[in-house]
């Protein structure tokens, strides 16, 4: 079974940034990819980026150009770096298995999804 740990969430001004970290555990040999989701409270989930196994990655939209998604070599920490962060960006981040990121919608979870608790992101204007 699979155990993520995000870390790294924390209250920053706009315009700031955060790195945002996950310590994966467990199973993982064979999940398809990884990455991250977010949930606003009143808000549907959000997929923000995904590393998949060859390395390649893909973002929602909205984090085009501003985050980056990341993995050590041993795949046993994921990063998300989030630069330029804005007020929208306010949520709790998930660090997740198994899913793909569907602009404008959650994200899609494949038959591996797990994810970990979450860490909160606050951005203050």
């Amino acid at each position: 079974e699979v155990q993520l740990a995000e870390s790294g969430g924390g209250s920053v001004q706009s315009g700031g940034s955060l790195t945002l970290s996950c310590t994966t555990s467990g199973a993982t040999y064979g999940a398809p990819n990884m990455g991250w989701y977010r949930q606003a409270p009143g808000k549907q989930r959000e997929g923000v980026a995904t590393i998949e196994p060859d390395g390649s990655t893909d973002y929602a939209d909205f984090a085009k150009g501003r985050f980056t998604i990341s993995q050590d070599g041993a795949k046993n920490t994921l990063n998300l770096q989030m630069n330029n962060l804005k007020p929208e960006d306010t949520a709790v981040y998930y660090c997740a298995t198994d899913l793909t990121v569907i602009s404008g919608g959650p994200p899609e979870e494949g038959f591996r999804f797990a994810h970990g608790q979450g860490t909160q992101v606050t951005v203050s204007s």
